[in-house]
């Protein structure tokens, strides 16, 4: 059945304007991101058909455009725009925290930045910075390492924070194993960023290892260092 055989009360652009969009259901959104179905198939199969290739519809932001290419109905333009709609949402999402954003709410630092890192398989190093009250200034994804080494370095992370004329940065990587403690890699990077931000006046504040779901801190375990 095509979308436009439904009855008004099931189409979901009427549904969105009538419940509103918090209301839908996630097969109802992504009917309205993807527009259209093709042939012989409605775009509510199609958005059904993406959800039944993934566990939960955080696992969508995992997906590459091949990936998604290859699930019936979808395509690369619509894999695209998928895409596109998942990466504004998360800095749309980022964006809200910013004034809510501080060193001494680290499980909401991780909370909005684990999305980056949820079923990653490769290690991802991500720069957050910060003003003189601790309230996010900005934050960029710095390195994307091989599947057994990441290349950060504090040079890189102290010419972003400069450039942010950020007065204090945190830093959180992941580790694709799923294993959060910290290698003897993640305390020599630690211990350099925290020299680098001491001598530039801009201190590294904390360094947070994820899994996408459970968190490591730095901080918490090695306080007086910082």
């Amino acid at each position: 059945m095509l979308i436009k055989d439904l009855p008004e009360c099931e189409k979901p652009r009427e549904r969105m304007l009538e419940y509103g969009v918090e209301n839908l259901s996630n097969v109802d959104l992504l009917s309205i991101i993807l527009r259209n179905g093709v042939k012989d198939i409605s775009v509510k199969e199609v958005a059904i058909n993406i959800l039944n290739n993934v566990e939960s519809i955080n696992d969508l932001s995992s997906l590459g455009v091949r990936e998604l290419s290859n699930i019936k109905g979808v395509g690369p333009v619509k894999a695209i725009t998928l895409l596109a709609s998942i990466e504004l949402g998360k800095r749309v999402s980022i964006k809200e925290a910013k004034a809510n954003m501080s060193l001494s709410n680290k499980e909401k630092i991780h909370e909005v930045f684990k999305k980056f890192f949820i079923n990653e398989n490769q290690e991802k190093f991500l720069a957050i910075f910060l003003d003189n009250k601790k309230c996010l200034i900005n934050y960029k994804i710095l390195f994307i390492g091989t599947n057994n080494a990441s290349i950060a370095h504090p040079r890189e992370v102290f010419i972003e924070a400069i450039k942010a004329n950020a007065s204090a940065v945190v830093v959180m990587h992941n580790h694709p194993s799923g294993n959060v403690l910290p290698s003897e890699e993640d305390k020599n990077i630690t211990e350099k960023l925290i020299q680098s931000g001491h001598m530039l006046g801009i201190p590294l504040l904390d360094h947070i290892i994820t899994n996408g779901e459970e968190y490591y801190s730095f901080y918490d375990e090695f306080k007086t260092i910082f």
